[in-house]
């Protein structure tokens, strides 16, 4: 059984057992998290539920394993025959977390 979850903007594909690095959820590690924003939940190829645009009932559950900050992005902006050159960094906050079960009703 799977599901595609929508968090932070972005769409995930889960299963039972997969850890997924989302965009920063409050709580500490070892913390319960819910995640209602299912969008398809499946059983099998021929059990499949499609939301307009989230399944009524359907949630996903999941562990919280690390708060952290991923890897460094470097931007650099420059512009042909001027003085002008910037680098800057950025650094996203992000939450790891071990999905435990996937509720389909």
């Amino acid at each position: 059984m799977y599901a595609i979850i929508r968090a932070g903007g972005k769409q995930y594909r889960v299963e039972k057992g997969d850890v997924v690095r989302l965009e920063r959820l409050e709580g500490t590690v070892g913390t319960s998290v819910t995640l209602d924003d299912v969008l398809l939940v499946s059983a099998g190829e021929d059990d499949v539920k499609v939301g307009s645009p989230r399944v009524e009932g359907a949630s996903v559950v999941g562990t919280v394993i690390e708060q952290g900050r991923s890897a460094k992005l470097r931007i650099f902006k420059y512009k042909k025959r001027k003085h002008y050159r910037r680098t800057r960094g950025h650094r996203q906050h992000v939450t790891a977390v071990r999905i435990d079960a996937v509720r389909a009703s």
